[in-house]
């Protein structure tokens, strides 16, 4: 029997191994088993609870494919992304900690050197470390080229200044990977990756930040920050590669925690008119109830064959897997969005009690439709790439 978290007809579409098939059951179920956990990492503050879902995450083997062996590779993206999926359809802290350590990982795996790799991979794996990427700032947001956290070569060590903001783990992290400019040309081309232990005298946080789904993120502040020279990820200069790169993988992630999210709402709205009882009859009776089902449908389908068609295109190595990704993560966010708000409006005057599954929902999804690049950003990176077809 296939989990609630996923549609077995999509599962069976060719997009998919039986290997995918097989993992997708697997941790679909092993979601299915720790409905108590995940109550109880609602009612933990979210630095814990991250903690918490690492060590589950861990321990159960979910995030082994980030200790890799061979150097660039960063696993199998359909496999991700069907992971995503089910976190999300369970437990939004859950998908939380999955998404921001592979966030944080990708990176070293792609980019990292030996001893890079065996420092941190080991950890990150295991669920013993917890990782955060670290490029966005408050003046700055979507525009990476604009980053101005400073990094000044100093004999054999680099000196770190500035300040990052809305970084997930912030609150958490064990090592955390900086984008900073150290000036090798203007704009995209001065900028360097770091990786910068989270004790690091000079790093600290500014200032946590109370999301409206709870979760660790934080401000932070670089003070006279001084790491080694070989805290370099990648070469000097290539930072916004790093970047551009990382964030070109994650986008199709986070449509497929949207899609989760969707099919928890669709799947709670249909169950509520099903048994909710009015004039005679019950929600579902009613033609406009079944016209907002039929199109959560429509979306669902749509929002599942973008993000596995995006992953597949990645997994098979396509260059331009990158706009696939965009048009992933919009479809998904926008559609996901839509149809928690409608599973709100269902259940009515019940969808608004705090820590009800509609209204932790209705919190749970706004944040995906800016994380990675907001909607609006997408599109402009889908239009590019027509204007790029079409010069060719």
């Amino acid at each position: 029997m296939t989990p609630n978290a996923f549609d077995p007809e999509i599962l069976r579409l060719p997009f998919y191994t039986d290997e995918h098939r097989d993992r997708a059951q697997r941790l679909g179920r092993w979601c299915e088993e720790r409905a108590a956990l995940w109550t109880e990492l609602r009612t933990d503050g979210p630095d814990k609870a991250v903690r918490r879902a690492l060590a589950a995450l861990g321990e159960a083997g979910w995030l082994a494919f980030l200790d890799d062996e061979e150097p660039g590779t960063d696993g199998d993206y359909r496999s991700v992304c069907l992971a995503r999926e089910a976190l999300a359809y369970a437990e939004d802290l859950a998908d939380f900690a999955f998404a921001i350590q592979v966030l944080s990982a990708t990176p070293i795996l792609r980019y990292g050197s030996p001893e890079q790799r065996r420092r941190y991979l080991p950890g990150l794996a295991a669920g013993t470390l917890a990782g955060a990427f670290a490029v966005s700032e408050e003046q700055s947001g979507s525009d990476v080229a604009a980053v101005a956290l400073t990094a000044e070569r100093d004999g054999e060590e680099y000196v770190l200044n500035g300040g990052k903001a809305w970084i997930a783990n912030g609150t958490v992290a064990d090592v955390v990977c900086v984008i900073a400019r150290t000036g090798e040309g203007p704009g995209p081309l001065g900028l360097t990756a770091f990786l910068v232990p989270g004790d690091t005298p000079g790093l600290r946080v500014r200032e946590p930040i109370d999301a409206i789904a709870p979760r660790p993120f934080a401000h932070l502040a670089f003070e006279d920050c001084r790491v080694p020279a070989d805290a370099v990820l990648g070469r000097p200069g290539r930072g916004f590669v790093v970047a551009m790169d990382l964030l070109e993988r994650a986008r199709m992630t986070v449509g497929a925690a949207a899609l989760g999210f969707a099919r928890r709402a669709a799947d709670a709205a249909q169950a509520r008119a099903r048994q909710r009882a009015i004039y005679g009859g019950v929600l579902f009776d009613l033609p406009t109830v079944k016209f907002d089902l039929a199109a959560m449908e429509v979306e669902l389908n749509a929002s599942a064959l973008l993000v596995g068609r995006a992953a597949w295109e990645l997994d098979r190595g396509h260059r331009g897997f990158g706009k696939h990704s965009s048009i992933a993560k919009l479809q998904a966010t926008e559609a996901a969005q839509r149809i928690v708000d409608r599973c709100v409006q269902l259940h009515g005057a019940a969808g608004l009690v705090a820590d009800s599954l509609p209204e932790r929902l209705y919190r749970q999804i706004r944040a995906l439709r800016v994380y990675e690049g907001a909607s609006e950003v997408q599109q402009l990176t889908i239009a590019g790439a027509l204007d790029a077809r079409r010069a060719r």
